[in-house]
Parts: C-alpha cells; sequence; structure tokens
C-alpha cells in the first residue's frame, strides 16, 4: 500500500512554514506570512498547491499564535477529512518534559527538540532564530529541562528604528566594516555583531549548567544563517528542523 500525504504545517509570529510530507520525508514546501493566513482563501491556495492533486489524509498543526488555530483547523479538516494533530506537552513525545509548567512549552520548541533529539540522541542545544530567539536543552538522557527566551535579530533593528527621532530602519544583510562609517552601517554593524555576542554568551550560560561531557549545538529558523555567520562555534543549521520534528511526532502519534 502507498504511503499517504499529509501536510506539516508551523504558524509563526511572522511567517508560517507548510510542508507536503510522504512517510518520513518533506517532499514539497512553502510559505506564507502569518497574516497572509488570516484569509481562508490564501490557506486553500498554498494547500492546494502543495498537494498538486493528490490525495492528502492527515495534518499536523503546530502554532504559536492561538488565535489562528480555529482557522487552520477548519481547513486542514476540510481538506482531509479529519482533524489535524494539534502539537502540545500533553501528546506522546520521544523525550520526557523535565519543567514546572509543560504547558507553557511553545508547540514550535516541542516539535524543535523531538527532532534534535532523534538526530543526536544526546545532550543538544536548540536554538530557533525566528521573531524570537529560544533556545532548548534536551540533556543526555533525554530529558527537556528548559530554555532561554531572547529577542529575534529583526527586532533589534525594528526596535531602534520605532524608538528613536533620527535612526532609519536597515536591513539586515549587507557587508559592514569594523568602524561604521555611516549611520546605516554603525547600525548593522551593532546588531550583527552585537547578536553574535548576545549567542555566544546565552550558549556558554547554558553550557556551563548543563554538566554534560559533549554538547551538540543546532539552529534553524528564517535567520539563523545571517545570525551565526561568523560565530566561530560549532554549529549545524537544520532549516526544516521544526517541519521534521511534526513529521516525527505524528508518527509517534497517529
Amino acid at each position: 500500500m502507498a504511503t499517504e500525504h499529509f501536510f506539516v504545517v508551523d504558524v509563526g509570529n511572522t511567517s508560517t512554514h507548510v510542508g507536503l510530507a510522504c512517510g518520513k520525508r518533506i517532499v514539497k514546501q512553502g510559505r506564507m506570512t502569518t497574516r497572509e493566513g488570516r484569509e481562508e482563501r490564501n490557506i486553500k491556495a498554498l494547500l492546494r498547491k502543495l498537494a498538486a492533486g493528490r490525495a492528502v489524509k492527515d495534518a499536523v498543526l503546530c502554532s504559536v499564535v492561538p488565535g489562528l488555530n480555529p482557522l487552520w483547523e477548519q481547513v486542514l479538516h476540510k481538506l482531509c477529512g479529519r482533524s489535524p494533530l494539534m502539537i502540545g506537552h500533553r501528546i506522546r513525545l520521544n523525550f520526557r518534559i523535565d519543567y514546572p509548567q509543560p504547558e507553557t512549552i511553545g508547540a514550535d520548541r516541542l516539535a524543535d527538540a523531538a527532532a534534535a533529539w532523534d538526530r543526536y540522541q544526546g545532550a543538544v542545544v536548540v536554538a530557533d532564530f525566528g521573531t524570537a530567539l529560544t533556545f532548548d536543552v534536551i540533556t543526555g538522557d533525554g530529558r527537556y529541562v528548559g530554555g532561554v527566551i531572547a529577542p529575534g535579530l529583526p527586532l533589534m533593528t525594528e526596535y531602534m528604528a520605532e524608538r528613536t527621532a533620527l535612526l532609519p530602519q536597515i536591513g539586515l544583510g549587507g557587508r559592514f566594516g569594523n568602524i561604521g562609517r555611516s549611520t546605516n552601517e554603525a547600525m548593522r554593524i551593532g546588531s550583527m555583531v552585537g547578536y553574535r555576542g548576545m549567542v555566544r554568551e546565552i550558549l556558554e550560560h547554558i553550557k556551563a549548567g548543563m554538566k554534560e561531557r559533549r554538547i551538540r549545538f543546532c539552529a534553524t529558523g528564517g535567520y539563523a544563517g545571517l545570525a551565526l555567520k561568523g560565530l566561530n562555534t560549532p554549529v549545524e543549521i537544520l532549516p526544516e528542523l521544526t517541519l521534521d520534528g511534526l513529521v516525527l511526532l505524528r508518527e509517534w502519534n497517529r
């Protein structure tokens, strides 16, 4: 019997990442802004484009925007014929949660942790570079023990532009020297170099409290490559980590 196709959906604060999976593999991907995902027609258009005429019988939904959950659940139910698997701390996980308030852990963080533990089977720190920057910590014996939450890279430049009269909104890419020769270059240095410093310090702070012989570091999220460039710390960047976690959690729960 042929393996069925299913959707995996990661609704973030700024961007929504959707994949079409078959078995244990993501075969197609698409993105939309989360604002676009407030319209049923936009959601259906993206899902139908990914399906491309295939019969899709199931879905997994991971969301950090609770207000959009009913709409996504409704659309996925219509297209798949069943309610999607909602990611949360009560579903079956491939790791143990050792955390005082597990209901407060974001669904995306659970998916990241599931994929990271499956990949490394050992102590790992997972960083997700989105609107917020999250670090999640899994111990060598497979316990999720918590993490760190910091502002995401785009928030740094946006906040400066919003809260000052003369500083402009700048793009995050582009070259810069050691000393800024313009306002834009000075802001870019402050954002990019300062951000790398923050990441490095947080990572060292986490590792100091883990007491593990070997700790892996992996990263995902739309800003991971940009933020980690020049960090000089061993890191594996895995752009599909969250979607891979959703595929894995479906296997564990369906």
